[in-house]
């Protein structure tokens, strides 16, 4: 396993479209595993494969609730109910964060790293971390969705 090194803000690839993943093989294993050990290391709740620079349709996300890291591959929102105004942040735009609305709750059909066919129903903040990781397959970032005025650098603690 390895940290790889997440894209930031103006690296172009954030702005490119994923593709589906065909094979699940051991180089989408290996992906997969890196992509947890570096969401864990710097403290993200979600990280898309293009983050680390790679065009796959692969998210990891994890909400720290002692269900650990889940996996989805190829991830399709199928369903989508009431909205909520969330705090975002992301890990290639660091120490910025801004309001963003979000569904409450999401319907996603994946698949899971062994290929299985699943689907998963989440809510509040597991909803909304879907949501983020998706729109990263597609080319978005959440910059472009703030709500206008809400957007915040947060000087990081080690450089106070």
């Amino acid at each position: 396993m390895a940290i790889r090194i997440i894209r930031q803000e103006g690296d172009e690839i954030l702005k490119k479209k994923s593709r589906e993943v065909d094979v699940i093989d051991e180089k989408i294993q290996v992906l997969i595993d890196d992509m947890i050990e570096t969401m864990h290391k710097y403290n993200g709740v979600g990280l898309a494969a293009v983050q680390v620079g790679i065009l796959k349709r692969v998210i990891v996300i994890d909400i720290y609730d002692d269900n650990g890291p889940i996996v989805l591959i190829n991830p399709v929102i199928t369903k989508t109910k009431g909205e909520q105004e969330v705090d975002e942040g992301c890990l290639s735009f660091p120490n910025k964060f801004a309001k963003v609305i979000r569904p409450k709750e999401v319907t996603a059909e994946y698949l899971d790293r062994n290929g299985k066919s699943k689907k998963i129903k989440a809510k509040d903040l597991l909803a909304q971390a879907i949501c983020h990781e998706v729109d990263h397959l597609n080319g978005e970032v959440f910059v472009d969705k703030i709500i206008p005025g809400t957007l915040e650098y947060i000087e990081p603690e080690n450089n106070k």
